[in-house]
């Protein structure tokens, strides 16, 4: 026998080494399944956290501060931050986006980012609409409030035309149109007046996002809101869990859309959405408690439930009867009371003129994520 034949391998020992580093493979290759597993369940568990925690502090606020600008703002941001959890979950399991059931279910949730825009616009819109209230209150407010020695007669009539051109910018926008609906209108219908037309012509072709005069916020929602019901159980095991955060971050995405609708004047508002969440979910309480909070203030007012919208409402209303009622010489009674109303006026144009501009910036900002996280999904699922 040859050297070479005493120093080759044995059969038994060649198989046994195959074995051995399959083995091998096999430990590192479930090692690394069971981390990934485990880094999985970890954000997702996280990020159902963070939507209870969110949604627990907006409810824990007063019936006073439910649906102020503030509000909103805290809100919104709650959205954008539940929304960069959910997109870090994309990417970190984009392999599994294209496997059925969860396909299914990621394209429904993309094709209601899609319906969102629209509301964002439309939000935009509403708060463009509350800056040309504003801008009839500074009237009122200078014209009763420039004179500090004697208030004439030519005052309180300025102040109360610029009531009445309030008073038609407020009526509901199946009685007088919205301010912005197409591109061609101006504001105020029954408005001769050139250089109004001029420059609310010019604001509406500022204004690309303006939603047509078809459009309807609460068709819009109702679109939404169908086919959203939780994942079944077999679902939930199919998509190793991700059908959880697809369903929370639909539920979420709706919430603050139909909030939006029911704060800031909206084409045809409508709040007819029901909001039902299984107990398994942590944050469904908060959420639904806001829903039923909100949903006791709908018949307020038909232009929004916004707080400050609110106020606005009530200052025209007093104001109007005041300027309808008063008569010269004023007594010191009238005299009172017109200061008085003039700093409630004053502190409703203060919060507007201090929180719109925010508001509608970060109304942009929900808009640029929403659109980020669509392209990027698609990119993902093709």
């Amino acid at each position: 026998m040859s050297s070479a034949d005493n120093h080759s391998p044995s059969p038994q020992i060649s198989s046994f080494g195959r074995s051995k580093n399959r083995l091998r493979q096999e430990q590192v290759h479930s090692l690394e399944e069971n981390h990934r597993s485990s880094t999985r369940d970890s954000e997702l568990e996280s990020f159902q956290k963070q939507v209870t925690d969110r949604f627990e502090e907006l409810f824990r606020v007063s019936d006073d501060e439910l649906l102020s600008i503030d509000w909103i703002q805290k809100l919104l941001n709650a959205f954008i931050c539940c929304h960069e959890q959910f997109r870090a979950i994309l990417l970190n399991n984009k392999e599994q986006l294209s496997n059925s059931p969860l396909d299914r279910s990621i394209s429904e949730f993309f094709e209601r980012l899609v319906k969102a825009l629209d509301i964002c616009n439309a939000s935009r819109n509403g708060i463009e609409k509350v800056r040309v209230w504003l801008k009839h209150l500074e009237i009122v407010l200078c014209a009763l409030g420039s004179n500090q020695r004697a208030l004439s007669e030519g005052q309180v009539l300025r102040a109360r035309k610029a009531l009445m051109d309030l008073a038609v910018a407020m009526l509901d926008e199946k009685d007088c149109g919205s301010v912005f609906p197409q591109r061609n209108r101006s504001f105020g219908r029954h408005n001769t007046n050139k250089d109004h037309r001029r420059h609310f012509t010019a604001l509406s072709r500022s204004h690309s996002w303006s939603v047509s005069r078809s459009w309807s916020a609460a068709k819009q929602l109702h679109s939404i809101a169908s086919n959203l019901v939780p994942p079944r159980g077999n679902e939930i095991v199919a998509t190793n869990g991700l059908a959880i955060p697809v369903y929370t971050m639909n539920s979420v995405l709706l919430f603050v859309l139909w909030a939006l609708v029911a704060a800031i004047p909206c084409q045809d508002r409508g709040l007819n959405i029901q909001m039902s969440v299984p107990r398994q979910f942590s944050w469904g309480v908060p959420v639904t408690s806001l829903h039923d909070r909100i949903k006791k203030r709908e018949r307020r007012s038909s232009n929004g439930l916004l707080k400050e919208i609110n106020q606005v409402e009530s200052c025209v209303r007093n104001m109007t009867e005041l300027v309808d009622s008063v008569q010269f010489p004023l007594t010191d009674e009238q005299k009172m009371e017109v200061k008085e109303r003039l700093k409630e006026l004053s502190l409703v144009c203060g919060a507007l003129r201090d929180g719109l501009d925010p508001l509608e910036r970060q109304v942009r900002e929900v808009f640029r994520k929403i659109m980020t996280c669509r392209a990027e999904g698609l990119d993902y699922t093709s």
